[in-house]
């Protein structure tokens, strides 16, 4: 008896020290790559990135991924030669075997390590998704796919080099320029503008910041009859009677990386997902509704988030060149000292809105895949604020999010129709000019 009893404890303690093997299904699981791209909008959240940069971060890891992926399913091509800066990719040897989903793994986050900043999250990570597919490959094939992950990866961070990030992280600062009508810094803390220089930096397809340029906006004026003032007008009046729907499609839409909350003395930080990380999350929803595989997936990403930055590029080239005051500013100043607006105003320019340009330019591809009439329910922002909303589209999606900044009191109608216009225009072009398919 004293025997069997020992032989039971040294199987339970045998079996208390094996690791359960992985599921076979990881081996071609899209779903990963919508775990991976999760564990980046972790970082960009935590890191506090800023828009425009969220975007750089989100593309770069897409192309990786996409890069990775696109040998193992005829009819896909790469697309490196298309968009400027990259060059040809590495490519596979002939008539060996890879794992391309594991490849995709590894160049993803070979990027994502090197142009964020808390990396640890993601190495941890990496750590217990390589010991899956190591206990589930052959070696050689293990090896061979995390070393072709890793060559795509680098081949894309050379292009990091050289798009002007690094060179614009020195540049000066903005603090406006003092003129009537032209941004300044704004309450709550008056701080420098941000990323005053993005237009410098290589868009991925369009020939130049400046190739979709906007109307004028209405010129500064404080004569009550004017076009300008009538749009801050509407700002103001739009904001004091805010029906409890439009209070909800601000605070749904507002997506502000790093909102400085006050009480008091004392001031902290309220993280949540950029408007980057938002499209990002319904392209992911869009693409698992839809059941796509693992390259369509990552398909879907790249041009989803190559759109966001380009326009992005745009846009910020349409801030710094108008330069176009808040309404924050303008309504204190001329109508109401004592108004604030539902959300806190971002700190660059108002013309044009960003989140329009971009949920325009996000719109436009994703209609284009998916179709001009795919409703689904967006729980991209769920875990962080605790709401989610239903869309018949992609476009009323995007239209909901552009009219949202005037509820928030921190754009003019004037500055959400240009932005979507321009990001309709540049999502437009990034379809017609990228051709992954054969």
């Amino acid at each position: 008896m004293k025997k069997m009893y020992s032989l039971v404890l040294l199987a339970l303690l045998l079996f208390a020290g094996c690791k359960p093997s992985a599921d076979p299904a990881l081996l071609g699981d899209a779903q990963l790559l919508h775990r991976n791209m999760k564990q980046l909008t972790e970082v960009i959240i935590h890191d506090a990135f800023s828009p425009p940069v969220a975007s750089r971060i989100y593309s770069y890891t897409s192309v990786a991924a996409y890069e990775a992926l696109v040998h193992s399913k005829p009819g896909f091509r790469s697309v490196a030669t298309q968009l400027h800066g990259f060059g040809a990719m590495p490519q596979p040897e002939a008539g060996k075997d890879y794992n391309y989903l594991l490849a995709a793994s590894k160049a993803f986050f070979t990027v994502a390590e090197k142009i964020t900043f808390s990396k640890d999250s993601l190495i941890n990570y990496e750590k217990g998704l390589y010991q899956q597919f190591a206990s589930l490959l052959d070696e050689d094939i293990y090896q061979r796919s995390l070393a072709y992950g890793e060559a795509i990866g680098n081949k894309v961070l050379e292009r990091t080099t050289r798009d002007m990030y690094k060179e614009t992280r020195g540049m000066s600062k903005f603090l406006g320029t003092g003129q009537a009508g032209k941004w300044k810094p704004t309450a709550p803390d008056y701080l420098d503008a941000a990323e005053p220089h993005w237009q410098r930096i290589l868009p991925m397809v369009l020939d130049s910041s400046s190739q979709f340029k906007c109307p004028p906006p209405p010129a500064f004026s404080t004569d009550t009859a004017s076009a300008f003032f009538r749009y801050a007008n509407e700002v103001y009046t739009t904001t004091r009677n805010l029906s409890p729907e439009q209070e909800t499609i601000a605070r749904y839409w507002d997506d502000n990386p790093f909102v400085m909350e006050h009480a008091g003395h004392t001031m902290y930080a309220n993280k949540k997902i950029t408007p980057v990380g938002h499209w990002i999350g319904i392209t992911g929803i869009a693409a698992g509704m839809k059941k796509l595989d693992a390259v369509e997936t990552a398909e879907a990403y790249l041009m989803t988030s190559v759109a966001i930055f380009d326009t992005f590029i745009g846009c910020w080239e349409e801030k710094f060149r108008t330069q176009v005051v808040r309404p924050i500013t303008v309504i204190n100043d001329h109508i109401d000292r004592n108004w604030q607006p539902m959300l806190q105003t971002p700190a660059f320019p108002e013309y044009t809105s960003g989140h329009s340009g971009i949920s325009s330019a996000a719109a436009t591809v994703l209609t284009a895949r998916f179709g001009p009439d795919f409703a689904f329910e967006d729980t991209s922002d769920l875990e962080y604020i605790g709401m989610k909303r239903r869309f018949s589209s992609f476009a009323d999606a995007a239209a909901e999010a552009s009219i949202s900044r005037v509820y928030g009191g921190i754009h003019y109608r004037s500055g959400i129709e240009a932005g979507a216009a321009q990001g309709t225009k540049v999502g437009h072009y990034i379809w017609d000019k990228i051709k992954t398919r054969q």
